[in-house]
């Protein structure tokens, strides 16, 4: 009886952290660089550890992070019927251009499956040596920098909240904002990227904000970007650029300035 009671008053982490009005100001990730890539679903616990293709690649962040102190967040997304092509894997880079800079610069590649393994490892090697060029993939690039990217986690394998509230806003973000009308916007089914108590949680690139507890009332004003910024407050995790104490900075000039702000160069450094 007693067991049945504790599954009935059974909650997600994020139900009871909305539920707490806490704030998820602060848990953005930092990054310098981002590697977004293709991947088919299902992504199982395993895959990260036996997948060769994976395991490769996980080595090689590894690496550059504890040897060239290069920060690159890697996001894997599911292939869409609409934006994606058969035979070939999309790679999307994204590089932090100058210390003070307003959004990511973005590269976007699409290789032929044969090839991702080997052309993600060059991207990666090439980082190490160069990293404002990745000179293996350049048959391959493709123009999309116009095209604004929005990466939502329904990653249910790694946390079941990402996949339980995740996925309605997906399908309204894809559905209602992202449709052959607009097409300079796409929305993206990704890996989980941390925050699972902020579940739905999004990235928005180029400008590399991180948003949490996602409701459809908001969606207008996170799309759109016009109407008062403060309606965004609860739900923003923080600006990639900076680290955590120059997130929670950022947020209140954020809200003082508006929507210029995100046009802004600008940097960040806790003393």
């Amino acid at each position: 009886m007693l067991a049945q009671d504790a599954l009935t008053d059974c909650r997600y982490c994020s139900e009871v952290s909305k539920g707490n009005a806490d704030d998820p100001i602060g848990t953005a990730g930092t990054a310098e660089h981002w590697l977004v890539m293709e991947l088919a679903q299902p992504w199982k616990e395993q895959m990260f550890q036996k997948d060769p293709r994976i395991t490769l690649l996980i080595e090689l962040f590894k690496q550059l992070f504890m040897k060239h102190g290069i920060m690159l967040r890697p996001v894997l997304i599911v292939p869409d019927r609409e934006y994606s092509s058969p035979g070939e894997t999309r790679i999307i880079y994204y590089r932090r251009p100058q210390q003070q800079f307003a959004q990511f610069e973005k590269q976007e590649y699409a290789v032929p499956e044969a090839d991702f393994s080997r052309l993600a490892t060059a991207s990666l090697t090439q980082l190490m040596k160069q990293p404002n060029e990745l000179e293996a993939c350049q048959s391959y690039r493709r123009d999309t920098s116009h095209i604004r990217e929005m990466l939502i986690c329904t990653h249910t394998s790694v946390d079941i909240a990402c996949g339980r509230f995740g996925t309605p806003i997906y399908q309204e973000l894809r559905k209602k904002y992202a449709g052959s009308a607009d097409a300079n916007l796409r929305i993206w089914r990704c890996s989980h990227f941390g925050g699972h108590k902020f579940a739905p949680t999004l990235i928005d690139l180029p400008t590399g904000q991180y948003w949490g507890h996602l409701a459809p009332e908001m969606l207008d004003l996170l799309v759109h970007q016009q109407g008062d910024v403060a309606g965004l407050r609860s739900h923003y995790r923080g600006w990639a650029g900076v680290s955590k104490f120059e997130q929670i900075a950022e947020r209140e000039i954020w809200m003082e300035t508006g929507w210029d702000w995100l046009t802004y160069q600008k940097s960040g450094r806790t003393l």
